[in-house]
């Protein structure tokens, strides 16, 4: 019996809003959304004939010119080259609202203005000014782009800044979505939710993009000023974060199909395997438009080992990994985890590759005092002390000065070292150039510099960095050359595009000062690249899998808190929501992400083998070979999982993973999806007798495997002995039927086995009359 179908499936005509929705994402029940206001057909974003792939742009809300130094406003936006904006930042308020603090003309993203500034001036229609005045004003000349509100940031996760400047400590998304004892706090997140409905309808958003940093159970991560409130919380910081974007994602979804426009809500997500490590399996992907990986910050002077901002491989040598072991404990396979590349594949293991984004950095991390390496490359820095409020007892030493324009101020209002600059003011330090700005950045007149700053390239790493030997300074940066390549891989594996933060540290060359300045030439460098790629994957399985789904429900669950999960052991319980009893034998099969080796196993009977690997070689030099491990596991034989039954079994493996999908599940001959994939194309079936599970005919629609070209394939299933098309059963005979009569010597098909009849039966069960009964086994099929 068909129960119904899932969002995208060709019951529905081509022209309903259900057939846009992108592959593995969460449909409200009960809510016809607007897909096809932002999605065509095969569930891709439509962005404009000449963006076949996403150029987001962070754009920030304190580059106001106003104390001095270089101003970047919406007006400085390539609006041609870009396809997404994300307003940085609106923060929680202390009453668990979305807000960008009070109106008024010091207000930068509401109030502010800026007279006689080319470019900037006011549209009057707007009963706003600031920022968000001017957004709106170049949205109307460029209607493809989108802009999304983005709520926290590292400085405002756990707090905001008040009007005065000062650092209030709320307790940010920690308080609004979790409760002093770990709990969800549904009435803060509920709070939350319609504020923000309210602000992207008020403010003309496209959406919302959450930047929690971090909702992870790993101690004292995060802003160090949060770890008061985060700590507490730690036990309850997932479950609560799933919780927010559930909520978020079915408001945005009740709120779009009011307006006639479907609304976005992203995320920008971290990508260390220590943070991911304590995110469970990062349960939120399916809430999600799309995924914002923050692939940067990779290396950094919180510690001494002195590496690449954003490298997009592993060399096998990073010195951080090397510590840790790494790369000579056997049950990590090798894997290094501290780039882009195994970042990507931790994500691809749940989603589509368009529906993720490689993060990259239009600014450098850097270090003084190196000792060792390759030009300082996987060398130490070691400093003496850590900057006042870092709550870190052991540091990198940081590069200050004229190496650390960006720099963020400690405790005591004291440039704190990072070697932080944009990147058109490491383009000046290359060139020896010291550009008239420094002052307003707080350097004396007079200024100069020390040594050369001499560029160098890993090409295992992709990955370029400025090295001083006289004052042993390193700087990762980015320029073309990185920036084209990874421009490259993105078109190479169907990625949805890209994310910078930020807009203003791109570069550009000023001739009448001879300075670099602000600029977009990485940005229009992506632009090129994009604008005659081929159309981005959409289709989560590499391979056909079964158009007939079983609301059968999978959770990775009771995993072990922060340092204490590893390795990573959490439960594995599947639930029969379905009709159909599940016999001994039934066997479950699901892919999970190459981040981690494929040594997964159980501990609990149910054989888990790794029945084929898109990665098998150790390590990932120079990227993983492919995107997952396909896992085969069985109920005991003398288990059965009846309708509403639950089993749980323990699992292991040992490096992060994102939510593990395209399951299948087998039995009587016929295999079928899991509803809970939400993959396109699909018909959920009810199973009932599972004998009769092959008698409905329906007809299916999805888009195809295994590349990135966007084609779809129709066709009509008649179900049978076979299951599923692209399912497929492993016994040829046909399954057995409850209400059909059966001569001597027919064959059918049952729990994974072949059966002769002795003599004529009806509705007696292979397996269970004995013996010398009237079924007679004739072996596994």
């Amino acid at each position: 019996m068909l129960l119904g179908t899932l969002p995208g499936s060709p019951s529905h005509a081509a022209e309903d809003h259900a057939s846009c929705r992108p592959d593995g994402l969460y449909a409200t029940p009960g809510v016809d959304v607007p897909y096809c206001s932002v999605y065509d057909t095969a569930g891709r974003e439509k962005m404009g004939a000449d963006h076949q792939r996403r150029i987001i742009g962070y754009f920030t809300g304190w580059r106001t010119g106003a104390d001095g130094a270089p101003r970047y406003l919406a007006s400085d936006i390539p609006w041609d080259k870009v396809t997404h904006i994300n307003y940085a930042f609106a923060h929680v308020d202390g009453g668990n609202r979305l807000s960008v603090g009070p109106d008024g003309p010091g207000n930068a993203a509401t109030g502010m203005t800026w007279p006689g500034v080319a470019g900037a001036e006011m549209d009057p229609s707007l009963p706003y000014k600031g920022h968000f005045n001017l957004l709106n004003k170049f949205k109307k000349q460029h209607p493809d782009v989108r802009t999304l509100v983005s709520v926290g940031g590292w400085a405002e996760t756990g707090g905001y800044f008040g009007p005065g400047g000062e650092r209030v400590d709320s307790g940010g998304f920690y308080t609004m979505a979790t409760n002093a004892d770990g709990s969800v706090n549904q009435a803060g997140i509920d709070t939350f939710a319609a504020s923000a409905v309210d602000f992207v309808r008020k403010y003309g958003f496209n959406g919302v993009d959450i930047d929690y940093e971090y909702p992870t159970t790993m101690k004292d991560a995060g802003n160090p000023l949060d770890w008061r409130i985060a700590n507490a919380r730690r036990a309850g910081l997932v479950k609560g974060y799933a919780a927010l974007m559930k909520t978020l994602r079915e408001r945005l979804d009740r709120a779009g199909a009011a307006d006639g426009r479907h609304y976005l809500l992203t995320v920008a997500a971290p990508s260390s395997g220590y943070l991911l490590r304590g995110m469970e399996t990062f349960q939120v992907q399916k809430y999600l438009d799309y995924v914002n990986i923050m692939s940067y910050d990779l290396h950094g002077a919180w510690n001494e080992y002195v590496g690449p901002n954003a490298s997009l491989y592993d060399d096998g040598r990073d010195g951080e990994l090397a510590q840790a072991g790494v790369y000579t404990t056997s049950q990590y396979g090798g894997i290094g985890y501290l780039n882009t590349d195994w970042a990507y594949h931790y994500f691809r293991g749940s989603m589509p590759a368009g529906r993720i984004n490689i993060g990259l950095p239009y600014y450098t991390r850097g270090w003084k005092n190196v000792t060792g390496g390759t030009d300082g490359l996987w060398g130490k820095a070691a400093a003496t002390e850590c900057p006042a409020g870092s709550g870190l007892t052991r540091c990198g030493d940081g590069a200050v000065g004229i190496d650390n324009l960006w720099h963020d101020k400690d405790a005591n209002g004291k440039e704190s070292p990072a070697g932080s600059n944009p990147m058109w003011h490491a383009k000046n330090l290359e060139k020896g150039i010291v550009g008239d700005y420094v002052g307003a950045y707080g350097l004396p007149a007079g200024t100069e510099l020390t040594g050369d700053y001499v560029r160098k390239y890993d090409a295992t790493l992709t990955a370029p960095w400025l090295w001083n030997a006289r004052k042993r300074v390193f700087l990762s940066t980015e320029d073309e050359q990185s920036v084209n390549a990874k421009a490259d891989y993105v078109v190479d594996k169907g990625i949805g595009g890209t994310m910078v933060w930020e807009l203003a540290g791109d570069y550009g060359w000023n001739a009448a000062k001879g300075q670099y300045e602000t600029g977009d030439t990485l940005t229009t460098a992506m632009y090129e690249k994009f604008r005659s790629a081929s159309p981005y994957g959409a289709r989560r399985a590499n391979t056909d899998m079964p158009d007939r789904a079983l609301d059968i429900g999978v959770e990775f669950g009771k995993f072990a808190l922060g340092d204490s999960n590893y390795p990573i052991a959490p439960k594995l319980r599947i639930t029969n929501n379905s009709k159909a009893t599940l016999p001994g034998g039934t066997e479950f099969r699901f892919d999970y992400a190459t981040s981690a080796p494929g040594n997964a196993k159980d501990q609990s009977g149910f054989g888990t083998a790794i029945v084929d690997s898109d990665h098998t070689r150790a390590g990932n030099v120079g990227g993983l070979d492919g995107d997952f491990h396909r896992v085969s596991l069985k109920l005991p034989a003398w288990q059965t999982l009846a309708p509403g039954a639950s089993v749980e079994l323990d699992f292991v493996y040992h490096l992060p993973v994102s939510t593990p999908s395209n399951w299948t599940v087998t039995f009587g001959g016929r295999t079928y999806a899991l509803a809970g994939d939400l993959a396109r194309g699909v018909t959920v079936v009810d199973g009932g007798d599972p004998s009769t599970g092959g008698t409905t005919t329906g007809t299916t629609t999805g888009t195809t495997t295994g590349g990135t070209d966007g084609g779809t394939t129709t066709g009509t299933t008649t179900g049978g002995a076979t299951g599923a098309a692209g399912g497929g059963g492993e016994c040829s005979a046909a399954a057995w039927n409850r209400a059909t009569a059966y001569s001597g010597g027919a064959t059918v098909s049952w729990r994974d086995r072949t059966w002769k009849a002795r003599w004529w039966t009806q509705g007696e069960e292979p397996g269970t009359t004995g013996e010398w009964g009237v079924w007679q086994d004739l072996g596994a099929c």
